[in-house]
């Protein structure tokens, strides 16, 4: 079995290698966006298709079994394309999505549909920001008047005046987040649903310091088209929430008769 494996993120890197190792060739795709990229195990092609119809058109020319698409929950144009493509060329789909963040107890939450709309609602809740949504997005707070410290992994182009920037790749710990916040006196924080734990340190910092946090929510996944079959169907359409669940989806899939 032959799987082409939209990745680039966490996800996507451990699920390569579990395929890998259970004998699945897999081809991981990374958008090239991110300079020094972790590269997962196996085949690795580097930039985009040229939208829906130029993965369309990959996959006639490269046959797969299956695509998985494991980008980030924010990669929406992505996952779009590749639910319009595989539905065009009749390839089974599967999405793996972590599960979005959850509030406790002791959190100050403000979600918001947008980046422009958080940057409308920041005055109200502080006077310095600290913005971890990468360099996506990042012109919309331009004009709030806060002193403001985006963090990302690459610079933006062109490189903004406004902010402070800070060039950094995480995972980082609750005592790295903590420390950012205490340092620079960051009183609101502006993230996004990104879900799962290695970005949740900021989130748990800032319930320590009873930090306001404003929380952009994810774009959602397409919906499947009505009547799609599972794994076992000549095209399918599901989403799972753990690599566990994508690996077991990948194991019924090869032992389908259509495959």
């Amino acid at each position: 079995m032959k799987v082409l494996l939209l990745g680039g993120t966490g996800e996507a890197r451990e699920l390569a290698g579990l395929l890998t190792g259970a004998g699945i060739e897999v081809v991981s795709s990374l958008a090239g966006r991110t300079s020094d990229a972790r590269v997962p195990v196996g085949e690795v092609r580097v930039g985009g298709f040229g939208g829906a119809g130029g993965l369309a058109g990959w996959l006639l020319g490269y046959p797969v079994d299956a695509v998985i698409d494991a980008t980030h929950p924010f990669a929406a144009k992505i996952t779009e394309n590749a639910f319009s493509a595989t539905r065009e060329v009749g390839t089974p789909l599967l999405v793996l999505r972590r599960p979005g963040w959850t509030s406790e107890p002791d959190d100050n939450w403000h979600w918001v549909d947008t980046a422009s709309a958080a940057a409308e609602l920041l005055p109200r809740l502080g006077t310095r920001a600290f913005l971890t949504i990468g360099r996506q997005g990042l012109d919309a707070f331009a004009g709030t008047g806060l002193w403001t410290l985006a963090r990302c992994v690459d610079p933006p182009e062109p490189r903004p005046t406004w902010c402070t920037l800070m060039l950094a790749r995480g995972p980082f710990t609750l005592a790295d987040e903590e420390t950012i916040l205490r340092d620079h006196d960051i009183d609101v924080l502006v993230t996004k649903d990104s879900g799962g734990p290695a970005t949740a340190a900021k989130l748990t910092a800032a319930r320590r310091l009873a930090i306001p946090v404003v929380i952009i929510h994810r774009p959602p996944v397409p919906t499947a088209p009505a009547g799609s079959a599972g794994p076992a169907g000549s095209v399918g359409h599901e989403v799972v929430e753990t690599v566990e669940e994508a690996v077991q989806w990948v194991m019924r899939a090869s032992h389908s008769p259509s495959t």
